[in-house]
């Protein structure tokens, strides 16, 4: 089973732990990394780079110092390494136009409001992975994800690229 990283990045240490905290069940097969700035978060990035580990999801804040987490995520959307990755906004302070920004050319794949509820929290990391490890893993790898993913979504994409092999 591939290895790859989950990026958290909010630049209040409060929240970063709460989330760090609601997705602790996913430590054992995902990296789960932290970071308190878009620099910081640029940083883990190249580490992840240099370690061949994919980025395969990013939490981020909106309103930071420095650069914004949506155009970090746009940034993202343009880079090799971190295209295929999951891009979720979590934020409490993104309008209606920051929004539609994000939705628009970041690619962005959810939108979480702050305060959030873990348990649901954990739900959409675990949708969002399930959908990335179906778009990136071969067959034999996406039978390891079942027992920790969304072993129904998984099943359903396993049986229609059989299908889809049949028709040719």
């Amino acid at each position: 089973m591939n290895k790859y990283l989950i990026l958290c990045v909010d630049d209040e240490r409060e929240v970063l732990d709460s989330v760090l905290n609601d997705l602790r069940a996913l430590e054992e097969y995902f990296v789960i990394e932290a970071a308190e700035s878009v620099d910081e978060a640029k940083e883990v990035l190249a580490d992840a780079v240099a370690d061949h580990m994919p980025l395969a999801l990013i939490l981020c804040d909106h309103i930071m110092p420095g650069e914004t987490g949506i155009d970090f995520l746009i940034e993202l959307k343009h880079q090799e390494e971190s295209s295929n990755a999951r891009k979720v906004l979590l934020t409490g302070q993104a309008g209606l136009e920051e929004t539609v920004q994000a939705v628009n050319n970041a690619s962005l794949d959810y939108y979480i409001a702050k305060p959030w509820n873990g348990d649901q929290l954990k739900q959409i990391v675990i949708d969002q992975l399930t959908t990335f490890v179906i778009d990136n893993e071969s067959e034999a790898e996406l039978m390891a994800w079942m027992q920790i993913l969304d072993t129904n979504r998984i099943m359903e994409a396993l049986s229609h690229r059989r299908l889809s092999l049949s028709d040719i």
